[in-house]
Formats: structure tokens, sequence, C-alpha cells
């Protein structure tokens, strides 16, 4: 375990004169605080104020009018020494990942990572530890001298064209990640021009969602020094392919991998607690939209034929599906074992999305839900009468639709506590109303700012 005395030991080594902590609101746009190193002590012993306000901030950065958090009230950004790293993109730069705190020096109720952190202590107890990457896409972006944004080359999917365009900023983005720990698991082009799936290495617990923050930050950082943008929106050009962030997933139970059957045959063996696991995200998928796909925009990818899955379903190794089951490594199939949550983006604050599959998942084990049979064909290919035979429904079409299922899912409002859920639901409902017209139709330009 880091100290407080070794990060400020650290600090000092390195010569780090400006430390940024880092925390996610209901928003999912990545905000902080900075501190000196001569701040830095306190801001370790008491963390720093800052208005709980914030939390009822929308996407829009405005606040929710009338919502549960407004300007009278504050809370502290504390630290977590843990999270310390020296930014290599940044003179003299460091970060912490921080929760948020209340006045008496509790965990805040309505703190998304903190609260996050209270569920995996109860997993804990009862011995399970999540394993988790996120894959996360994004477009390297380019401005013409008229201003017009497009994709910096013409590349195609896997297309050797794009690794020689993008070579030097992909190397020095790993250089950067792994020199802040995160290792190099998956790179190449993606499916659109100037698209890019870089993925790092998994994490336990909280880790997973807290490399997720450096690294977003680290990828924009690193192609702002090559004169390039990075864009995290789920869908920044509306003729191409859209940016996911899909999320792999499993559960370890004192040292085992809990989703893996040692005596199934094949690549695809899900154990009964996997697939009750499953089956639990299945039966609760239309209102987790709402969190791993959470702004207007997120809807414009989520739709049959885009491969981030509109139907609630399970298959193995199929891209259609809400569940997708990898065939796992024939060398090492327990540590490969896993399940892919498809309709995720970066929009998404990362500790409520793993936090709202956990709570998915967890129900489906304790009720001993089952998730049917695994459907091998694209669940747009069947009628209306075979999906509600095989009781498969559509995901939200709309931002609406899916703040309306979470809004309704007992399950995720008692993982999540009244505190945080409430919130969440009106910021994102507030988003909504914010960025539709009276007939519907949405405008998503605002998402530039933050992602």
């Amino acid at each position: 375990m880091t100290t407080a005395r070794e990060v400020i030991q650290r600090a000092d080594a390195e010569d780090v004169e400006l430390i940024r902590l880092l925390f996610l609101n209901n928003s999912g746009v990545p905000r902080g605080r900075v501190v000196d190193a001569e701040g830095l002590p306190g801001a370790l012993d008491d963390g720093v104020n800052l208005t709980h306000a914030m939390q009822s901030f929308n996407a829009l950065d405005r606040l929710v009018p009338g919502g549960k958090y407004g300007p009278a009230g504050e809370v502290r950004v504390v630290p977590d020494p843990e999270t310390f790293t020296v930014l290599p993109y940044d003179d003299r730069a460091a970060a912490m990942i921080a929760d948020l705190h209340d006045l008496d020096g509790r965990p805040w109720s309505a703190g998304p990572r903190a609260q996050l952190r209270r569920y995996l202590g109860h997993l804990r107890a009862d011995g399970y530890v999540p394993r988790t990457a996120f894959e996360s896409e994004y477009y390297l972006v380019d401005e013409t001298e008229d201003g017009e944004r497009v994709p910096f080359d013409e590349s195609a999917c896997f297309g050797t064209a794009g690794m020689r365009s993008a070579h030097d900023v992909i190397l020095d983005t790993v250089d950067a990640l792994k020199d802040q720990g995160m290792g190099l698991a998956v790179y190449y082009p993606e499916y659109g021009p100037g698209q890019q799936e870089l993925v790092v290495e998994h994490a336990d617990g909280v880790t997973a969602a807290d490399n997720h923050v450096l690294y977003k930050e680290t990828v924009a950082a690193v192609a702002a020094d090559h004169g390039l943008d990075a864009s995290f929106r789920p869908k920044p050009f509306p003729q191409l392919p859209g940016t996911g962030c899909h999320i792999h997933f499993s559960l370890w139970r004192d040292g085992e991998n809990a989703f893996y059957d040692p005596d199934a045959e094949g690549r695809y063996g899900l154990s009964e607690t996997g697939r009750q696991f499953v089956a639990g995200v299945l039966d609760h998928a239309r209102a987790l939209t709402a969190l791993t796909a959470p702004t207007v925009e997120s809807y414009d990818r989520i739709a049959p034929g885009m491969w981030s899955s509109a139907y609630t379903c399970w298959g193995r190794d199929n891209r259609e599906a809400v569940v997708r089951v990898p065939s796992a490594d024939a060398g090492d199939a327990e540590a490969t074992t896993r399940i892919e949550y498809k309709p995720a983006d970066n929009t998404a604050n990362p500790y409520l999305a793993l936090f709202g599959l956990l709570a998915a998942g967890m129900d489906g084990i304790e009720r001993g839900l089952e998730p049917g049979e695994p459907l091998d064909t694209d669940p747009d290919a069947l009628d209306a009468d075979e999906r509600a035979d095989r009781g498969i429904e559509r995901l939200p079409a709309t931002l609406a639709e899916a703040v309306d299922a979470l809004e309704a899912d007992d399950a995720i409002r008692s993982a999540f506590g009244d505190d945080l859920f409430e919130s969440y639901v009106e910021v994102k409902r507030s988003e909504w109303e914010q960025s539709t017209d009276e007939d519907g139709e949405w405008s998503s330009d605002y998402l530039s700012r933050g992602f």
C-alpha cells in the first residue's frame, strides 16, 4: 500500500510541481482540481474543497434545474495515494485519481468511485474480485484549412497503411501508457478511416476503471502533441462507423476464474456461475444502456448491423449480441474465459458502467437465472415472433428510453444507493431534455468539449 509520505517523497524526487486530482461525476466528463507540491500534503490529508453541485452537472456543463445537489454544500476531493503517477506527456506534472468524501471524512453517498469501492468491498468479503478491460476505440482527428474536422487519414479496417500513418503517434502513446504502468494488450487501425483501437491490459477491481481514466487522458495529450485531436464521441462523423468501448469481464473467486468450466469441451466453456451472470446482464440490459451508452449520440451507434448490439441476447463470438462469449485461448483457457459487453462507449463513467454490470450480473447469480441458449445468428435476421419466443428484446433507441428503464430497475438502485442513483437519473434526463427539440431531434456537438 502506497502511503501519503511515499507520494510526497516521489513527487519531490521527480521534481513534480503540479498534481492533478482527477474525478468523474455523473456526466462522465473527466474533471479535477490541481494542487502544487506545497499543497500536496494537505490534499492527501484532508482533500480539497468542491461544490457538491458538480454531481448535478451534465455533459452540456449545465447544472440540473432544481437538481438534487445545488449551490449550497461542499464535498472533499480526496486523492488515492495508490494511483499516483507522473505524467510523461506534461512537464513536472503528476496525477492521482480521487474519491469524493463528505465533510465528516466519509465516502460520499453520491460519489461514483467511492460507491463502487464500497460495493467491491462487499464482493471481496464473499471472495469475489472482478477483472476488467475496457476495449476503447477513438478517432484521430485533423483540421482542414477551412476549419473542418476530418479523420487524419484514409486507412482501411486493419489496414497496414493505417499502421504506418499512425505509427509515430501510436508509438508515443504506447510509451506514455507503459510509463504509467499500463501495458499494451491490443492495437490495430479500426473500421473507420483514422479510427484506432488501442487496449491496455486488464486489471482487478477499481484499478481497471482508474486506468481507463488515465488512458483517455494520455491518448488525448499525446495526440495533441502531434497536432491532432482524439475524439471519443460515439459517432463523431455521422457517415462513418461509430466508436465504442466494449467491456471485457471475468469474475474471480479465491484465485480461480468463476466463469471457467474446466470440464467443458471446446473454447467456450462458460460455467454455471458465468451463465447466471450473463443472464443477469441480459435481464437488466435495457437499464444498463443508460449507464454504458449514456449520451444522446450513443443511440446513433446502438443499432442493428453496427456490431454494437441492439438486442438482449448472448452468443459465442456473436458480435451483434449484448453479451459475446469470446473463444478462450487453448493454452490458457481459465485465464482467458470471459464475457464481452458490447453496448458501451467512451462517454460512460467507467466506475458506474462497471458498477452497473456487477450489480446486474450478481443479481443473476443470486437469483439463479438462466440465459437460455446462445444465439449463433444476427438477432435482427430473426422475425419479431422468433425474437419474442426467445425472450429477445430491442435495446432502447434513445437516451430517454434508457433512462426510463434505469429508473425502473430496483436491483441497480439498491446497489447504487438512492443518492447516487437518483442524481444520475436526473442528470441524464436533463441531458436528453436540453439536447433535443420539440420534435425529439437531438444535437450532440456539445460532446466535443468533454469527449
